[in-house]
């Protein structure tokens, strides 16, 4: 089949290169403007773009898409190349961009979003890192027939995947771009023949996955040990939780929730040699492992040289 292809990130760039490998024929990749990142700030291209250029796939990276908006000049080279390319569907993961009217209406297969979610819960920008801090069980794939709404369109394929106990939103994220792409080659295997139907979405069932913000990174002890927990592996990779000891920031990265535990919130209940846990709302927090600054990960016991918070002390909430 003849496509076009909006992503940005690993998750997308799975998907394009099965979609490579299954031999349809990409005719035009659009994906975000290199940014900086690393210590030293330097411009890097997206997931998305470096696979496309590994296969030599026409790469447009415009800064936005609307035809009357400030970016206008960039919309309209994007418009003429996607004409150019006249693609029977566009394929869109994770792109970054909100895609107008005309990118919608241009293929005549319209546009196929792969969402990280069983749509309609958690539409929007966070799927996979909302589904673990909520508890939920299971997440999964849904390729849907976009619209002009918000994760709004009508679902034309879904699989579904279980949420571990331990699932971290990195170990999630893996898995579900794996299954992302098996969906979406399966997906464009079957519509040429009419066998997706289009299920509309049960509105009133919706949720909604709101961007992760660093200012959510602090732990608040007043919040119950197993929502702390699950914010903990949701926030793994990226803010990555926090916490205050003694004025020195550090990074959470695993935790066990205890029940039955009680203290002020933020007290010290228990401290090395043996467990480091923390009193909460609810509940207690183990913590097991940690990261200082300019350090890497390591188990709470070989993460206080110059000594442990002690039973009483408070730890604090780190700075947003």
């Amino acid at each position: 089949m003849k496509l076009a292809f909006a992503g940005t990130p690993d998750f997308a760039a799975r998907a394009l290169q099965a979609i490579i490998e299954a031999g349809h024929e990409v005719r035009l990749v659009l994906t975000q403007p290199d940014r900086p990142a690393g210590r030293g700030m330097k411009l890097q291209p997206s997931a998305v773009k470096a696979v496309a250029q590994q296969h030599g796939v026409p790469l447009l990276q415009p800064a936005g898409l609307r035809l009357d908006g400030r970016h206008a000049a960039d919309a309209q080279a994007a418009h003429a190349a996607l004409q150019a390319a006249a693609p029977e569907v566009t394929v869109v993961a994770a792109y970054g961009l909100l895609l107008p009217a005309w990118v919608l209406a241009l293929p005549p297969r319209g546009c196929l979003n792969i969402h990280a979610s069983l749509l309609p819960r958690w539409r929007g920008a966070a799927p996979i890192q909302r589904a673990i801090e909520a508890g939920d069980r299971e997440t999964g794939i849904t390729i849907m027939q976009m619209d002009a709404g918000l994760d709004t369109g009508a679902m034309l394929l879904t699989r579904a995947q279980p949420i571990s106990a331990d699932e971290t939103a990195a170990t999630l994220h893996d898995r579900l771009a794996k299954l992302g792409a098996r969906t979406i080659v399966d997906a464009l295997e079957r519509l040429p023949r009419g066998e997706l139907t289009p299920v509309h979405q049960n509105d009133s069932a919706a949720t909604y996955a709101r961007k992760i913000d660093k200012r959510e990174a602090p732990i608040d002890w007043l919040q119950s040990a197993s929502l702390l927990e699950r914010r903990v592996r949701a926030f793994d990779p990226f803010p990555g939780a926090t916490i205050d000891d003694r004025g020195t920031v550090l990074k959470l990265w695993r935790a066990r929730a205890l029940d039955g535990v009680q203290g002020h919130p933020g007290e010290v209940l228990s401290t090395l040699p043996a467990a480091l846990i923390v009193a909460c709302g609810d509940g207690a927090l183990e913590l097991l492992q940690l990261q200082r600054p300019g350090g890497r990960r390591l188990p709470t016991a070989q993460c206080f040289a110059a000594g442990a918070p002690q039973v009483g002390s408070t730890l604090g909430a780190a700075p947003g």
